[in-house]
């Protein structure tokens, strides 16, 4: 009851069902597409008891929980009618922004198995290299296939999840990438090659198969992670593509069909060696400036590990990792990072142990737990960041960490625990325990007792009653929301034509709603708002859009143009999509509906006028697509 009665809380705040687009969690926070995020009240959301706090970031509208997201998450779903299967929106922003929202949203829904399985792949490594587990045994064989099945088949689950973030058929993406993984394909690069091409070149590689004639140069893709997302990103264009063209009544299994017949071969042909060898170089380039300096690198990723976990920016490490992982078969990048976590253990135990403020002891306990555990955001949004001393000493502690971890060359070889699960992913799969595991080792003893001393005596840790520092206004908040205008384009070029003068009594009686016509002049409609395409007519002279404020438009091409029954009309849209304002919905051709004997005159109307107070309309007699042709307000 407790976390539905949050769910709904949160779900209230962040301006209702109405306002959100799509929403997503990781380890700690809910994730909002929100339509408007002005409509969220972000300091009612920070005062909530069970809110650590609230971040705007990459696009998203992030509500941080802690460690119960998955809980509230649940019933937010439930309270909201979301569901995973829904389509995520097109990132906004400047480019970083989308380029860390595709990212999150292609990680994060396998972001918990993923970990399960790499700490259970470490463990299994710990276990063999400590002698407690021969890798011959029953036992080692099912553990291993139980922690390492997922990272062979990354793809499959990448293919899913990266199909559905660009927009496509997520199980589209599962059959390409299955693809190239089937067993019959691997098998064929242990053969003798047919030839080689790039013969004398750096990308020389051989032949082991055409298709058509065509030399298909075979990689391994098991555990690979660049290679499906551009596949699946081309495969969502083209299904999209597919779909506007196919009829309706074949369109089910024919856009997959063709999808796959053109994508599988081309990830084959070009994508797959292309995005291999791009994959290659990526790795080999971090690995060099690594290699330039070791402890330059650690120190400054150490550093900036946490702060870029506030902004959400650390996905953007994600990527280079998991590259390097499938490429080198290790990655120097997260490793020097994993040290700060403990740092932020360490700080927060200081705070626990020397404050007497009880409401700071009641905070810090949880914190200090999930921060062993590697989940520090409940630490940064609670303890450290509002006291702003123990932050920057545990960034501190987290430099010093990274900086050990460059010097040992110590390396992550799998995905997994983050904390004092981490230390099983150091173990390297040929020595064992060897210099660079045991460097980690000393990195996080470093940075934790770093944070912890440098805390307890330069932290400014308040040692009597204070209160901890407000973040939030405590006073109730008074909505002073006002009424808002929208401002409805035109989705036509042509002659204003007043709605009473039109040969249809039912637009010209208003019995429709309130509107204006207009004659084209060209046959194209674009989209007056952004919004959902609500109603799309079988006949396709009609179509209902609904924008994101809630104001219903129909756009009626000619008058008992019905009876053409799509003749002369081409859609871009289906119904349910959402779109832009100024995106393009609709082509007619004037010359032949009016040669058919059927007017072109289209009414523009407000289906729901009467929730409105104000409906102008523009003064001009002529317009062009994307002018202003109403105004509508409270």
């Amino acid at each position: 009851m407790r976390y539905q009665q949050l769910a709904e809380e949160i779900l209230n705040l962040v301006g209702g069902r109405e306002n959100v687009n799509s929403v997503i969690h990781c380890i700690t926070r809910l994730r909002f597409k929100l339509k408007d995020e002005s409509k969220a009240q972000t300091e009612k959301l920070k005062m909530l008891d069970g809110v650590v706090t609230v971040m705007q970031s990459g696009g998203q509208y992030q509500v941080v929980i802690g460690n119960h997201v998955p809980e509230v998450y649940k019933e937010l779903a439930a309270a909201g009618g979301f569901t995973e299967e829904s389509k995520e929106e097109k990132p906004e922003g400047n480019a970083l922004n989308r380029f860390i929202d595709i990212v999150a949203g292609i990680f994060t829904p396998i972001l918990s198995i993923l970990v399960a399985s790499g700490m259970i792949k470490g463990f299994t490594a710990l276990f063999t290299s400590s002698g407690w587990l021969s890798d011959e045994s029953g036992t080692y064989h099912i553990l291993n296939a139980t922690g390492d099945a997922l990272f062979y088949f990354l793809p499959v689950f990448l293919g899913y999840t990266s199909m559905k973030k660009f927009g496509g058929t997520p199980f589209i993406g599962m059959a390409i990438a299955s693809a190239l993984l089937y067993p019959s394909i691997v098998t064929l690069t242990e053969g003798d090659p047919l030839y080689s091409i790039f013969t004398g070149t750096v990308i020389e590689s051989p032949v082991n198969m055409t298709f058509l004639g065509i030399p298909v140069i075979l990689m391994t893709y098991s555990t690979t992670v660049i290679p499906i997302i551009i596949a699946t990103f081309f495969a969502a264009k083209v299904e999209a593509f597919l779909s506007r063209y196919i009829p309706s009544v074949v369109k089910t299994f024919l856009v997959p069909t063709f999808t796959l017949l053109l994508i599988v071969p081309a990830t084959f042909i070009v994508i797959g060696p292309i995005a291999t060898w791009l994959s290659s170089l990526l790795g080999g380039g971090t690995s060099w400036l690594f290699d330039l300096s070791p402890i330059i690198a650690g120190i400054f990723i150490g550093a900036l590990w946490q702060v870029l976990i506030i902004f959400g920016l650390h996905w953007g490490i994600v990527p280079i990792a998991f590259n390097n992982l499938s490429t080198l078969g290790y990655d120097p990048v997260l490793a020097t990072a994993m040290a700060s976590l403990l740092a932020t253990a360490g700080t927060v135990l200081a705070i626990m142990i020397k404050t007497k403020n009880q409401q700071i002891k009641a905070l810090s306990i949880p914190a200090f737990i999930s921060a062993v555990f590697g989940i520090v955001e409940p630490a940064i949004y609670g303890i450290t960041l509002p006291k702003k001393k123990p932050f920057i000493i545990s960034c501190i502690g987290g430099a010093a960490g990274g900086g050990i971890t460059g010097f040992f060359a110590s390396k992550l070889y799998v995905f997994g625990g983050l904390g004092i699960f981490s230390f099983p992913t150091y173990i390297s799969p040929t020595e064992g325990f060897n210099s660079e595991f045991w460097g980690y080792v000393i990195a996080v003893i470093v940075a934790t007792v770093l944070g912890f001393v440098l805390t307890y005596f330069f932290g400014g840790v308040n040692q009597d009653n204070t209160p901890i520092e407000e973040t939030g206004q405590t006073e109730e908040m008074v909505d002073n929301s006002m009424s808002k205008e929208e401002i409805i384009a035109s989705p036509l070029n042509g002659k204003i034509i007043a709605l009473q003068d039109v040969s249809d009594p039912v637009f010209a009686s208003e019995a429709m709603g309130k509107g204006v016509a207009i004659m084209p002049s060209e046959g194209k409609i674009v989209s007056p708002v952004n919004g959902v395409i609500t109603t799309l007519i079988s006949s396709k002279h009609a179509i209902g859009i609904t924008s994101e404020e809630g104001v219903e438009i129909l756009i009626h091409v000619g008058i008992d143009t019905v009876q053409l029954n799509g003749e002369h009309f081409i859609n871009h849209v289906e119904q349910g999509d959402k779109i832009q304002a100024g995106e393009l919905l609709l082509e007619f051709d004037i010359d032949k509906i009016q040669a058919a004997g059927y007017e072109i005159v289209t009414p523009i109307i407000i289906t729901n006028h009467d929730q409105y107070k104000k409906l102008e309309l523009t003064v001009e007699s002529t317009i062009n697509q994307k002018d202003i042709l109403l105004t509508v307000g409270e």
